[in-house]
């Protein structure tokens, strides 16, 4: 009889609760030259990922589940050195979050869980629980002070990032400041903790941030405000970071560098959005360092230049048609650049399309100049 009692509350709690979902359908067409340098290889090929994700909300308690099943046509790439990189490529968590890869005559599939997190939120705490995203930082392009999952601007979907097994708890001292830790564990067992201190003064919104792991130490810093009556947001991040890194296959070293962001954005009333963005590093790091150090959770912190400038662009042509352009300067010995132009059309409220490219130029030996362009097609369709 009480486990009967205890189901019908159960049910009954769950009458009242609000479940919301929405199925996505991304599809690329990708036009890609191969990596390796000096081959004079392209790929064409079909990426295609159906997302399921369900949100769930009861007075304050929330829990997500985000759900992908993925699939790669072409068999010349899914057949090649490259397309190993891909299968090879997971998520740092003490668990599996997708299956092994089902290869068929054209093409390869697998399943993933992208995020799975639950938790409550008041007016004074906010805990979450699962494979989450950990926001860190202040930056557009570069968020050198985010350790845990931080974008990637040269990728097709820079959002795209594996989820961070974690706990988070945010205390709110009052309407202006926040105090938040954080502890994640990693497919080692080892763990990873954060504090961040934010609050808003009459001037900006400043933040200090730690990170302390077996391998990394980070002290950081970040600041956002408004110049003024201008309308122009200025921001800046930055990190002294220790960490362990492998110089050789056999050696270990023991680096300290400095890595910090300066940016502006401002929005015109015509439509046109610009974003300014440089980062600098205190310390620059080779194609070989980056590759033995593959599972470093500072691999994004591993860069070749000491300093690197981004302009963005972005305007709506009407309700239907947006562009945007996103350009890096790497500035080196030999200075290289990195494009990103896009055109999109949003055909009514459950599809939309995006043509796009990344034009990576530069000297032979320069940091982009290698690389050849990548175009693709987007299709999105939600329903």
């Amino acid at each position: 009889m009480k486990t009967i009692l205890l189901l019908i509350s159960l049910f009954t709690q769950l009458l009242y609760a609000e479940f919301n979902y929405k199925v996505e359908n991304t599809n690329f067409t990708i036009s890609q030259s191969s990596p390796i340098l000096n081959a004079d290889k392209r790929y064409l090929y079909n990426y295609d990922r159906l997302r399921f994700r369900g949100d769930y909300t009861h007075e304050n308690f929330f829990s997500t589940i985000i759900f992908d099943g993925v699939n790669y046509l072409g068999e010349e790439y899914v057949n090649s050195n490259e397309f190993e990189y891909i299968k090879r490529n997971k998520s740092d968590t003490p668990f599996k979050t997708q299956s092994t890869f089902h290869e068929y005559d054209n093409g390869a599939l697998y399943t993933k869980l992208y995020r799975l997190y639950g938790g409550y939120e008041d007016n004074n705490n906010r805990v979450v629980l699962g494979l989450q995203n950990i926001s860190m930082g202040v930056g557009r392009i570069w968020t050198p002070t985010n350790l845990f999952n931080p974008t990637n601007v040269y990728a097709l979907e820079p959002d795209e990032t594996f989820g961070v097994a974690a706990f988070l708890y945010t205390k709110h001292l009052n309407d202006t400041s926040d105090l938040t830790f954080v502890v994640s564990q990693d497919a080692d067992n080892n763990f990873k903790y954060a504090l961040r201190y934010k609050a808003f003064f009459d001037f900006a919104e400043i933040g200090i941030n730690a990170v302390n792991s077996s391998n990394t130490k980070m002290i950081g810093y970040e600041i956002e405000g408004n110049l003024a009556d201008t309308g122009i947001e200025l921001r800046s991040e930055g990190a002294y970071i220790k960490n362990n890194i492998k110089t050789t296959p056999t050696i270990d070293e023991n680096i300290k560098f400095f890595q910090g962001i300066l940016g502006a954005d401002y929005a015109f009333v015509n439509g046109i959005t610009v974003i300014a963005e440089a980062l600098y590093s205190s310390k620059t790091f080779s194609l070989g360092e980056m590759l033995l150090n593959y599972d470093s959770d500072i691999l994004p912190n591993l860069v070749f230049s000491n300093l690197y400038t981004a302009l963005s662009f972005s305007y709506s042509f009407n309700i239907f048609l947006d562009g945007s352009l996103v350009y890096i300067e790497s500035f080196n010995d030999k200075n290289s650049r990195f494009l990103s132009p896009t055109l999109s059309y949003t055909l009514n409220d459950y599809n939309s399309f995006m043509i796009g490219a990344m034009i990576q130029d530069g000297n032979s030996g320069s940091e982009f100049g290698e690389s050849k362009n990548t175009y693709y097609f987007k299709w999105l369709l939600s329903f």
